[in-house]
């Protein structure tokens, strides 16, 4: 019975401050902006990583103390570099994020040519 009193008074301070709904539905809003560090495109706000748990009550703390969703992302920036965001935003510092699908895609779609070619 202790350990479960335990367990549950330890999980309640993992989740962060208990915010009013408004609060808590802007922070859940920007948890599913942020990418988890440990999985592979998947919002903190989704993930069960112990990592993403972290997140989350940084994110509910910032909130709380009344700081703005630019500043909260700021943060998280500065803490972790662009690749947080699941959006970055356009920049000369994260072109390389945004051309990186494109110039897969098209390798891609050149070795698929030359193989179809080489078949044909």
């Amino acid at each position: 019975m202790l350990k479960s009193l335990i367990l549950v008074l330890a999980f309640a301070a993992a989740q962060g401050p208990d915010l009013p709904a408004d609060e808590e539905a802007r922070a859940q809003m920007l948890m599913r902006e942020v990418r988890c560090m440990v999985c592979a495109g998947e919002s903190i706000l989704d993930s069960a990583a112990p990592m993403a748990r972290d997140m989350r009550v940084f994110v509910r703390e910032r909130v709380a103390t009344g700081e703005t969703d630019d500043e909260v992302r700021q943060a998280l920036v500065d803490r972790f570099g662009h690749e947080v965001l699941l959006r970055p935003p356009f920049s000369g510092g994260t072109l390389a994020l945004w051309l990186a699908p494109v110039i897969f895609l098209l390798f891609g779609g050149m070795l698929l040519a030359g193989a179809m070619r080489r078949r044909a």
